[in-house]
C-alpha cells in the first residue's frame, strides 16, 4: 500500500541508525525576531479511492489546485478525518488522503531575504509528503511527532502569490512503522471483490489518521537559535542549570544566556553556547500536591548576537533518580497516582483542541492525580506545555504499541524505532514535567529477538538523554521476559479478573500479589502497576456486580487497591488506572462502541470508579506529599 519511497526512507533510516538527527525542533514561539503565523483551520481534502490509492502521484495532484483534479471536500485542521463526513469509506479509509490549502504569506516575510520562513506540521498519520506552489519540501516517515521544511525558496520565487499548501498523508501501517500493522488481501471471490483488503493491527485504539495537529507558518533570522539542551540539579539552595544552545547560519555566534524568576528578576546569566547557571535561593519545580508551592517555572531568555534572534524557553529546576524501591523526584520519595490517557474525543478523533485539553487538566486536578502516561504515542507539545505548568508527572511513550510479529524485530524496525525515539527526546527533553521515556507498550518481549532489540533501544535512548530513566510496558510472564532487565522501572500492565478468570475478583489479591513478588524478585527494580482495570457501560448496574457494570469496574479496583497499599510500602511506586475516559476503537465482537474502561465516559463524566479514585487520590497525596503540613487536608472545591 505504501509507494516505495516509504520503504527507501526507512533504509535511509538503517543507513544512519548511529548518526544523530540534524537539526533542533523547538517550539514555535513568538519574540522580537520571530514571527507566527497558524494556517489551521478549513481545508481542502480529497482520499484517493483508487484501486492502489496511487493516482495521486501518478497525476501529479501537488502541481496544480486540487479542486482542478476532482472533487474535493471541506476538512478542519487539526482533526481526524474519519469521523467528520457521513461516508463509512472515508471513516475506515487506508491509503493515501490529500490535504491542500492556500495562505497569504505576509510580504515582509518574503521581501526580508535576512528571514527564513519555516512550514511546520504538529503531527500527520502516519506518512507524509509536503509540497508548497507544486515543490516538494519534505517527506516525514510517522505520526505523532513534528516535521517541518524551510520554504523561503519556494516561496520566494512566486512572490505575490498566495503560498499552496499541499500535504499528502497515508495512514497505511506495516510490519516496520510504529505501530507496526499488516495489509491483507482476501483472495477468495467467492466472498470478496477483486482488490478486497483490510489493514490488521494489534492495538486497542482506532486507527485515526489525518493532520491531527496545528499546521503553523513561523520565521526566523537566517543566523538562528536552533537548539536548546536543559538539564537541571541542585545542591542544599543552589540551583543549577546546565545548557547548551546550537546556533545556524553563522560561523561565529554571539549568545547570551538569561534566566528570569516569575515575578521578572534576573537571577543568573552567562555568555556563550554552553555553561551552567547558578540560582541562589532556588525555587524547585515539584509535582502537583507534593509541594505547596508546585511548577514553579523560571523563563531562560536566549538571544544571539545582540538581538538578531531571541527565544524564550520555560525551564523548571528539578532532579530525577531511581533506587532498587522508589523513584525520587528532587531527592523526595513520588508516587504516581494517576492515569493512562488517549487523545480522543467525539468527531475531532485525535485533532487537537484546547477546549478538551484545559477540561482534562481541571479533571484530573479534581481527582487528585498527579501523572499520566501518553499512552501510546507523543501527545501535543501544547499538552506537556501544560503539564509543566501545572505540575503533572509525564511518563513519555513513544508509539511502540503492538510490536508482536517477529518481523517487528528486525534491522530496518529497529532503525525506524530508533529515529523515533532521537525525535521523541528531540522535542521533549527540555519538559520538567517529562520524567521517564517509555520506548513500547506490551511487545512480544518473550521473544529472543527482543532482548538485542531492546537493549540497543534503551542503551540509544539513554545516550540521548542521561538524565531520565528508561522503562517499557510489558504484560508477559516475568521468567520470559527478553528486554526488562535493561530499563530502570519495571510497568506491568494485568487485567485479572477481566482477560484473566473473568469475574472472579476474588483472585485477585493472590495473582496481584504473586505477580509484584515475582517480578521484583528476579529483577529488583521498582515497578509501577502501568495499567489495570474494568470495562464499565455508564448508568448498567448490578448487586451482585456483574462484569461490565460500574460495581464491577469498582469492586476490581478496590481489590487492586488494597494490594497496591501493602506493597507500595516496599517496591511499588506507583498506580495509573486504564483507562481515564472511553475512547473509541476498531469494531470487534469485544468492544461496543468502543472501550469502556474509562472512569470517566468518552464525554468526561465521571462513573463511580472516578469517585473511588478521587477519594483514594487524594488520601494518597495527604499522606505522602508535603501538603500534609501545609492546607491541603481536604480535597479543594476548585481549581
Amino acid at each position: 500500500m505504501s509507494p516505495s519511497r516509504a520503504k527507501c526512507a526507512l533504509l535511509a533510516a538503517l543507513c544512519g541508525v548511529c548518526q544523530a538527527l540534524q537539526g533542533g525542533m523547538l517550539f514555535p514561539t513568538e519574540s522580537p525576531s520571530r514571527e507566527v503565523k497558524d494556517v489551521s483551520g478549513l481545508w481542502s481534502f480529497r482520499a484517493d479511492l483508487s484501486p492502489e490509492r496511487n493516482r495521486g502521484f501518478e497525476q501529479q495532484w501537488y502541481r496544480s489546485p486540487l479542486a482542478e483534479t476532482g472533487p474535493v471536500i471541506d476538512m478542519p485542521v487539526p482533526s481526524s478525518y474519519n469521523d467528520i463526513t457521513q461516508d463509512a469509506k472515508i471513516r475506515d479509509f487506508i491509503g493515501w488522503v490529500w490535504y491542500e490549502k492556500d495562505v497569504w504569506v505576509p510580504a515582509r516575510w518574503i521581501q526580508d531575504r535576512g528571514a527564513r520562513i519555516v512550514l511546520r506540521v504538529g503531527s500527520a498519520h502516519y506518512y507524509s509528503v509536503l509540497w508548497v506552489n507544486g515543490v516538494e519540501m519534505t517527506e516525514h516517515e510517522g505520526g505523532h511527532l513534528p516535521f517541518e521544511a524551510d520554504i523561503s525558496g519556494a516561496l520566494r520565487q512566486t512572490s505575490g502569490n498566495p503560498c499552496r499548501i499541499t500535504i499528502a498523508v497515508n495512514n497505511t501501517l506495516t510490519l516496520e512503522t510504529l505501530p507496526p500493522g499488516t495489509i491483507q488481501y482476501m483472495n477468495d471471490r467467492s466472498r470478496y471483490p477483486a482488490g478486497y483488503f483490510v489493514q490488521n493491527t494489534n492495538f486497542d485504539f482506532f486507527n485515526y489518521a489525518g493532520i491531527h495537529r496545528p499546521v503553523l507558518l513561523y520565521t526566523t533570522p537566517k543566523a538562528h537559535i536552533d537548539d536548546i539542551s536543559v538539564e537541571t540539579a541542585f545542591s542544599d539552595n543552589i540551583g543549577l542549570v546546565s545548557f547548551n544552545v546550537s546556533v545556524l547560519g553563522c560561523s561565529k555566534a554571539a549568545v547570551k544566556v538569561t534566566l528570569s524568576a516569575q515575578d521578572g528578576r534576573c537571577v543568573a546569566s552567562a555568555d556563550g553556547s554552553r555553561g551552567v547557571l547558578k540560582v541562589t535561593d532556588v525555587s524547585l519545580w515539584w509535582p502537583y500536591l507534593m509541594h505547596e508551592n508546585p511548577a514553579y517555572l523560571y523563563s531562560m531568555e536566549v538571544t544571539e548576537d545582540g538581538q538578531t534572534d531571541v527565544y524564550t524557553l520555560p525551564v523548571g529546576i528539578r532532579t530525577v533518580k531511581v533506587t532498587s524501591t522508589q523513584f525520587l523526584i528532587n531527592n523526595k520519595p513520588f508516587y504516581f497516582h494517576g492515569v493512562n490517557k488517549h487523545e480522543d474525543a467525539d468527531i475531532r478523533g485525535k485533532g487537537f483542541d484546547w477546549p478538551l485539553v484545559v477540561k482534562d487538566f481541571n479533571l484530573m486536578k479534581w481527582m487528585g492525580v498527579n501523572s499520566f502516561r501518553t499512552s501510546h504515542y507523543p501527545y501535543a507539545e501544547e499538552i506537556l506545555q501544560m503539564a509543566d505548568r501545572h505540575g503533572i508527572v509525564i511518563i513519555d511513550e513513544c508509539p511502540g504499541v503492538g510490536i508482536k510479529d517477529i518481523r517487528s524485530f528486525g534491522n530496518v524496525s529497529l532503525a525506524h524505532h530508533l529515529t523515533v525515539m532521537e525525535e521523541l527526546v528531540r522535542r521533549d527533553k527540555n519538559h520538567p514535567s517529562v520524567v521517564m521515556w517509555s520506548v513500547a507498550n506490551e511487545p512480544a518481549s518473550e521473544m529472543p529477538p527482543a532482548g538485542f532489540y531492546f537493549k540497543e533501544l534503551v542503551s540509544h535512548t539513554k545516550s540521548l538523554d542521561s538524565s531520565r530513566p528508561v522503562t517499557y510496558i510489558t504484560d508477559s510472564n516475568y521468567a520470559r521476559d527478553q528486554g526488562a532487565q535493561y530499563v530502570d522501572v519495571i510497568c506491568v500492565n494485568s487485567y485479572l479478573s477481566w482477560y484473566h478468570d473473568p469475574g472472579h475478583t476474588e483472585l485477585i489479591s493472590l495473582q496481584l500479589n504473586t505477580q509484584f513478588d515475582d517480578w521484583y524478585d528476579k529483577y529488583q527494580k521498582p515497578i509501577i502497576q502501568s495499567e489495570y482495570g474494568a470495562d464499565a457501560v455508564p448508568g448498567l448496574h448490578s448487586d451482585p456486580p456483574m462484569m461490565f457494570t460500574e460495581e464491577y469496574q469498582t469492586t476490581v479496583l478496590q481489590n487492586y487497591h488494597n494490594v497496591f497499599d501493602q506493597k507500595r510500602k516496599e517496591f511499588v511506586i506507583g498506580e495509573l488506572i486504564w483507562n481515564f475516559a472511553d475512547f473509541m476503537t476498531a469494531q470487534t465482537i469485544t468492544r461496543v462502541v468502543g472501550n469502556k474502561k474509562g472512569i470517566f465516559t468518552r464525554q468526561r463524566q465521571p462513573k463511580a470508579g472516578a469517585l473511588l479514585l478521587r477519594e483514594r487520590y487524594w488520601r494518597i497525596a495527604n499522606e505522602t506529599g508535603s501538603l500534609r503540613n501545609h492546607q491541603c487536608q481536604q480535597k479543594p472545591l476548585f481549581f
